[in-house]
């Protein structure tokens, strides 16, 4: 399969993260300021902002990250949806919908006002609500390479069976992926040179 080939809309449900090498998608407050100092493979935010009809966002994630912007950088348009226990104390947004209801249900209004094209999923929490209930199509991470050492993880769901995934870019579907990372910054310990 050609990796460089942008995938097809077709009104999938698509949770979709930049991610820690360590796992994490954001800060422990939901802060997401260490996304910041390095790129994308050329034309991948093309892809995903054309692919994508609508988002659905959870309530902290909203609240602390979000707020009033736009998805990749502002850069996208769109029906955004707040899935909330208490969208009544929400602040009101321009093109925002705050909703209130089972998860499958915001997942039938995202696809429906996503038209066809696929519906994003921003939080890790309704992700996991989502693929224990089989309604992730596919998980699309971008690996950044930072290791943040606390935050919120992608996927936290203890005493749970392991989720086993297919790769979609390899004729593997089994291969596990190969990261190589350098430092940028070391230790400041003194070296001593051979036989000192």
């Amino acid at each position: 399969m050609n990796n460089t080939e942008p995938p097809p809309a077709t009104g999938k449900v698509l949770w979709c993260f930049t991610m820690t090498l360590d796992g994490f998608v954001a800060g422990p407050r939901h802060e997401v300021d260490w996304m910041t100092g390095f790129s994308a493979r050329p034309g991948v935010i093309d892809e995903l902002k054309e692919s994508t009809g609508a988002v659905l966002a959870g309530r902290d994630g909203f609240d602390s990250a979000i707020g009033d912007s736009r998805p990749w950088g502002g850069a996208w348009e769109g029906p955004i949806f707040v899935l909330t226990h208490h969208p009544e104390d929400a602040l009101p947004t321009p093109d925002i919908t705050f909703l209130s209801c089972p998860v499958e249900e915001a997942v039938r209004i995202g696809l429906e006002a996503a038209g066809g094209k696929n519906l994003a999923v921003f939080s890790p929490n309704i992700g996991t609500q989502l693929l224990e209930l089989g309604l992730i199509d596919e998980i699309d991470i971008h690996i950044a390479p930072v290791l943040l050492g606390e935050g919120i993880r992608l996927y936290h769901n203890p005493g749970r069976t392991p989720v086993r995934l297919h790769r979609l870019d390899s004729d593997d579907p089994t291969l596990a992926a190969r990261v190589r990372y350098r430092p940028t910054t070391t230790a400041n310990i003194p070296r001593t040179e051979p036989g000192n």
